[in-house]
């Protein structure tokens, strides 16, 4: 079994910035993509970044230019660093971890219990 523990998330004013992080923990050998949702409230869950190792980190459309992801796979940790925030990026982030590249594919990797993001002034 696989924990995820995520912290950072809070109430930020528009053009604020903030770092989530997220902790993998349980019996891990390898992990292969570590990604974060979010989800808006009544809106469906939406694919914000991911990370496959070795592979090509992309982007939702709306956080391109502003978001980063990072991973650091020594402490089994994804980032999420978030600058010029905006209102619409309201919302639960979560991490997902799959470890291997068919858990990936097939949608069979863990999730979070998410942290609150608010950008309100």
């Amino acid at each position: 079994q696989v924990q995820l523990v995520e912290s950072g998330g809070g109430l930020v004013q528009p053009g604020g910035s903030l770092r989530l992080s997220c902790v993998a923990s349980g019996t891990i050998f390898n992990i292969y993509a570590m990604a974060w949702y979010r989800q808006a409230p009544g809106k469906q869950r939406e694919l914000v970044a991911t990370m496959p190792n070795g592979g090509s980190t992309n982007y939702a459309d709306s956080v391109k230019g502003r978001f980063t992801i990072s991973r650091d796979n020594a402490k089994n940790t994804v980032y999420l660093q978030m600058n010029s925030l905006q209102p619409e990026d309201t919302a639960v982030y979560s991490c997902y971890v799959a470890l291997g590249v068919m858990d990936y594919i097939r949608g069979r990797g863990y999730w979070g219990q998410g942290t609150q993001v608010t950008v309100s002034s």
